[in-house]
């Protein structure tokens, strides 16, 4: 599931360490056409609209954001909707959305947030606090509505809109997110219309009611999604007036097509691969960003797919139980060799689940602790955990038969495949056979629990506490014919203890600290192996794009952004003169001044959200 592709992307730092580059990039380009069946020039429309269409490699999962975990699909979220807090483009830290301000009681258990009032939906009517508590108190009813973000109010004990200015939230015990609920906030004169919130996919009727920068105004399934400018938007109007992200099965026929001009910008599956990275430097009229990224990129073991209930389901091979096999597997998985012969030096070599880029939250295994490629060691491993080699040379498992691994990879994902092919000529050499079964939707397999191992990978967020609340226990499906939250059904009594105190932790230091141990106990369970940190490498049209924001600032992602600053900043290359208050990054970094800090709370500055796995996101 991971990696974007699905639910689970498998499939949803305090600060952002300090990063080597320039400073904000500027990028140039100029028009994209609305999009149409047949490809054609990017260029402004018949009627004069300035588009800008982004070749993405991701279908999207669900329109609805109480569903979606998909990275392109939470990403229009944010386009769609306002959050009550969002992130400072430059370093991460946060600062206003739908809220102003914030402000914690004495004892941390009831946080009052004012609400803006000069945020419209695009039918014309205010947002205010009632719309909050309406999301918020439909999440905590409704199962179906807390199917993406319902580890966001686990601990919410009571919602309420005073008056339409001010929301407030009383909590169960202390929550250090309160600055980061990265959820978005819905009209609740439109969607208390909704009867089923698990089965409503948010796509039928166009355009639909929101008060973020774009409005959305069509969509249609692996296909693509269209979006206007919001002309009201309380921060300015982005200055292209429509955003259409185009999907492409082949990601070698997306890079075709920003050749050709078709599209703007490619953002990959989620990443460009270094071969079409490579084709593109030097290319007229062509940017390759190659910027550290955040997410990670790993392999999922089964562990045994079970629901709440304690019922057990999928068919994970019995062997992976066993703590010695796991470990025997990642000791044959050869690191380097992933970096230097597959992502060709474009990645950075995995450890600890939190990509380098969030050093306050970022771990290493220590030299004892550390699984480091030992092919020798493996063997011995698989001995002593009683999987021995037969005459043929192959290990067997307790039922005598020759253990052959299922790997689910993701079609769209070159990646994938490229390591899957190491694996099978590792793993071969211990006697194990590997099957890839590789399909354009992975989410299926993955959450029947009918896979061995999985590609895995996730975008973390500078507040890591979504990516963490995936593997507890309280994550799992209530039954097995529902659908939890949970990454790949790990469920871990110690691990969920570690969670509730990092949860509670108002300290940064003491909270870092104990997100780096619940980082050394899923390392050492070794169900996920986490392989590589993966740059953002993207790629646009010089000729279509006059400016655009990356995140952060020095060597900063566009793609993918926990924000919308890179759509809502970008300036078409024909807009002559230099950019205004709406969208240049200039004063995309100035709003900053406009930013609350948490008194009290050793500047606390949060956020959450999935990376997919595919990015989910």
């Amino acid at each position: 599931m991971g990696t974007i592709d699905q639910k689970r992307s498998l499939l949803h730092g305090l600060r952002l360490a300090a990063l080597a580059g320039a400073a904000a990039l500027t990028l140039t380009a100029g028009l994209a056409t609305p999009l149409d069946p047949a490809p054609q020039q990017a260029r402004a429309a018949d009627d004069g609209k300035k588009v800008l269409t982004v070749a993405v490699a991701q279908s999207v999962d669900s329109l609805s954001p109480f569903l979606a975990v998909r990275l392109l699909s939470t990403s229009i979220h944010r386009l769609m909707y306002e959050y009550l807090t969002n992130y400072d483009p430059k370093d991460n830290h946060a600062i206003a959305g739908l809220a102003t301000k914030w402000e914690p009681s004495p004892d941390k258990l009831t946080w009052t947030y004012t609400i803006r009032d000069n945020s419209t939906w695009s039918d014309g009517q205010q947002a205010t606090a009632e719309d909050a508590a309406w999301t918020f108190n439909k999440m905590m009813t409704d199962t179906g509505a807390a199917t993406a973000n319902g580890s966001y109010v686990g601990n919410f004990r009571k919602v309420t809109a005073p008056s339409p200015t001010e929301l407030v939230i009383e909590l169960k015990k202390p929550q250090a997110t309160m600055a980061a609920l990265d959820v978005p906030i819905v009209p609740k004169h439109v969607w208390e219309k909704v009867s089923d919130f698990s089965e409503f996919n948010n796509d039928k009727s166009f355009p639909v009611v929101g008060n973020g920068p774009f409005v959305l105004s069509g969509y249609k399934a692996d296909s693509y999604v269209r979006l206007k400018a919001n002309k009201s938007f309380w921060r300015g109007s982005p200055k292209f007036d429509e955003l259409v992200f185009r999907y492409y099965k082949d990601q070698d026929a997306a890079v075709s097509a920003l050749r050709k001009g078709e599209v703007s910008f490619v953002a990959g599956s989620p990443s460009l691969t270094p071969a079409q990275a490579e084709s593109l430097e030097g290319a007229d009229n062509i940017q390759v960003n190659d910027a550290p990224g955040r997410r990670f990129y790993a392999l999922a073991t089964n562990p045994g797919a079970k629901a709440k209930n304690g019922e057990k389901f999928g068919d994970g091979h019995p062997s992976l139980l066993d703590q010695r096999v796991r470990n025997a597997l990642f000791r044959a998985v050869d690191r380097e060799a992933i970096i230097d012969k597959v992502f060709r030096g474009h990645a950075v070599e995995g450890e600890g689940y939190i990509p380098p880029r969030f050093q306050d939250y970022f771990w290493k295994p220590s030299a004892r602790q550390k699984l480091a490629y030992d092919p020798a060691e493996a063997a011995r491993l698989l001995d002593q955990a009683g999987y021995e080699k037969n005459g043929d040379g192959k290990r067997v498992g307790k039922d005598g038969k020759p253990i052959t691994y299922r790997v689910l990879c993701h079609a769209t994902d070159p990646n994938d495949k490229a390591v899957g092919k190491y694996l099978q000529e590792w793993w071969g050499k211990l006697g194990i056979g590997v099957r890839l079964n590789c399909l354009d939707n992975v989410t299926d397999p993955w959450l029947a629990g009918t896979y061995d191992l999985a590609f895995d990978g996730w975008s973390v967020n500078p507040d890591p506490d979504f990516v963490l609340s995936i593997h507890t226990c309280g994550a799992l499906p209530a039954t097995p014919e529902e659908t939890g939250a949970t990454d790949n059904f790990i469920c871990d009594k110690k691990y969920d203890e570690l969670y509730a105190r990092q949860l509670t932790e108002y300290d940064p230091a003491k909270r870092a600290d104990i997100v780096k141990q619940m980082e050394s106990r899923l390392y050492d369970l070794g169900y996920m192996n986490v392989m590589a940190y993966p740059n953002a490498v993207e790629a646009f049209r010089t000729d279509q794009i006059k400016s655009i924001t990356t995140m952060p600032a020095k060597a900063g992602n566009i793609y993918g952004q926990d924000g919308y600053w890179s759509w809502w900043s970008a300036v078409p290359a024909d807009s002559g003169g230099t950019s205004d208050s709406a969208s240049s990054t200039g004063v995309v970094v100035a709003i900053v001044a406009g930013v609350v800090v948490l008194a009290g709370l050793g500047g606390f500055a949060a956020m959450r959200r999935r990376a997919t796995a595919e990015e989910r996101e």
